[in-house]
């Protein structure tokens, strides 16, 4: 058994879908699946307020990165004194989590305290990825089987969920909002999941396959003219999804969209299905093709 600390929220749901979350010692302020993780110290915070609007997070976001500022904060006193021995981080996104710089500098710590912790940086872009991903942090916790049947299930499962989606058919073109202010269309692993769920993507989003989001405008989405959007904001759940979208309406842009108009936009929970490279992205899948299988039934 290893203690495990994890600064990443998709490899805590990792971790926890391998059956390994009582390995657990410290978490980030992120974490919140399995259940059980929830009571775990937490090693981060946040340095902007989770409950502002989307445009002045976006903001404070960006002064942040312009100016090379990392977005948290890193308790180093306290992961040294929980001496993990495995360190489960990523170098992918300085908005996703901790800077990978500042775990290698509490790592030097931790080796001056006689500690030998192997940090693993997890950076998956696509589905295959996440897959690689998952059996990587098994390796490293000596637990390769576990690994290998993990995978294995979530590959049936994607099976199953691609063939559903082809007898839907590429009928409806989809756009994923990965933050709604300003708008940012979904990339890396999101333009997979549109077309196993049995969607069509849109070509903005099509053009970001295994690519980070991307900013874009709203004549470019009018442009596009999606069949429906999925409203999505990176960190969001289903709830405040929906409060996203209500914060739009009334605004020209937005309500001049045609999936708006004829009302075929969706709030999903982005933060446990969609945002996180780990074995629940299955799930948000499911979450599309159940989308678009209740607009094909109208």
């Amino acid at each position: 058994m290893k203690r495990i600390v994890s600064l990443l929220p998709s490899a805590t749901d990792t971790v926890g879908a391998l059956g390994l979350a009582s390995w657990l010692v410290g978490v980030s302020h992120e974490c919140d699946w399995p259940e059980s993780v929830r009571s775990l110290p937490r090693l981060t915070r946040s340095r902007i307020a989770a409950d502002l609007p989307p445009a002045r997070i976006d903001s404070l976001v960006s002064q942040s990165l312009h100016a090379h500022r990392s977005l948290y904060t890193l308790d180093v006193d306290l992961l040294r004194a929980l001496r993990p021995d495995v360190i489960l981080t990523q170098e992918l996104c300085d908005v996703c989590a901790v800077n990978y710089d500042q775990v290698l500098g509490a790592a030097r710590l931790l080796h001056q305290d006689g500690g030998e912790p192997t940090i693993v940086s997890l950076e998956p872009r696509d589905l295959a990825g996440v897959f690689e991903a998952v059996q990587v942090v098994a390796d490293e916790l000596g637990e390769r089987e576990r690994g290998v049947r993990l995978v294995a299930a979530l590959r049936a499962r994607l099976a199953e969920l691609r063939e559903r989606g082809r007898q839907i058919g590429p009928r409806w073109s989809v756009l994923v909002l990965e933050w709604p202010d300003p708008p940012f269309a979904g990339g890396h692993w999101i333009a997979e999941m549109v077309e196993i769920a049995g969607g069509r993507n849109v070509p903005l989003q099509a053009a970001l396959r295994g690519k980070p989001s991307s900013r874009v405008n709203w004549e470019q989405i009018q442009e596009n003219d999606p069949d429906l959007i999925v409203v999505a904001p990176c960190g969001y759940d289903r709830a405040r999804a929906a409060a996203a979208i209500a914060e739009l309406g009334g605004r020209a842009e937005w309500e001049r969209l045609r999936a708006v108009r004829e009302g075929r936009v969706f709030p999903v929970d982005a933060n446990s299905h969609f945002s996180r490279p780990g074995p629940r992205l299955i799930e948000g899948i499911a979450e599309l093709q159940a989308i678009l299988q209740s607009v094909s039934a109208v």
